[in-house]
């Protein structure tokens, strides 16, 4: 059971507006939502380290101390991982086959004495394949052949393969077809009951309250609500997003 947890401090995603503070426990999926541009994307990209914010810190804690996230390799190190919402711009690698583009973050897990060991990647690929329910005719196939559902599925595995403590997803199901959408809810459900932390922002306002133990409404670059239990609703996360009480 993983027992770790991120931490925002003080957080201020633009110059002038008010600090976010927030934490993100073992277990829980936390949603993000708003109107597009709002500021949950890159409140999302704060925690990846991908964006430095101009005040506070986010810090991952565990039984072996406290790990500051301040670049995106600092939070790969740290054990973050993080999905991207444009599979085809910034996740995908076009020219390379599945296995390769399943591969491509961890080489090191298929080297011993300095060597790739092609059958281990291989059977590294095929244990997420059957997980998630990859549907590929051949590992070396070009990524490109397979449909948008099972290039999301890779991309997931790829994420996953990184052992990740904390798992940061951009419109996971953006493009995807209702099969896929149901496989990957199952996925995300059984790595929270296995401890992992999980942040989904969604454009689609039922995603995030059928999977999200509470949501995080953003307007402006601040967090307008914060909404859990009986209060997360369709309507309460629209009023939020527009600036009304539902």
């Amino acid at each position: 059971m993983l027992d770790v947890a991120l931490h925002v401090r003080g957080v201020s995603l633009a110059a002038g507006k008010a600090p976010i503070t927030q934490t993100i426990a073992p277990g829980e999926i936390v949603g993000l939502a708003g109107l597009d541009g709002h500021g949950q994307e890159r409140f999302l990209q704060t925690l990846a380290g991908l964006h430095a914010p101009p005040a506070g810190e986010v810090v991952l804690s565990s039984a072996k101390g406290e790990q500051a996230i301040r670049t995106f390799r600092t939070a790969v190190a740290a054990g973050i991982a993080y999905l991207p919402r444009d599979r085809r711009a910034t996740g995908i690698f076009p020219t390379q086959s599945v296995l390769d583009n399943f591969a491509i973050a961890t080489p090191e897990r298929d080297s011993r004495f300095g060597l790739i060991s092609f059958a281990r990647r291989r059977a590294r690929y095929e244990r997420y394949r059957d997980k998630l329910s990859i549907v590929a005719q051949r590992p070396d196939a070009p990524i490109t052949t397979l449909s948008g559902g099972n290039q999301q599925k890779v991309l997931l595995a790829r994420a996953l393969a990184l052992e990740p403590k904390l798992l940061l997803l951009n419109d996971p199901t953006r493009g995807v077809d209702v099969a896929t959408r149901h496989v990957l809810y199952d996925v995300f459900r059984d790595l929270a009951a296995g401890g992992m932390g999980l942040v989904i922002l969604s454009t689609e306002i039922e995603e995030v309250l059928l999977l999200c133990q509470r949501v995080l409404v953003f307007r402006e670059y601040e967090v307008a609500a914060e909404l859990s239990g009986e209060a997360m609703s369709a309507d309460t996360v629209i009023a939020a997003m527009f600036g009304r009480a539902a």
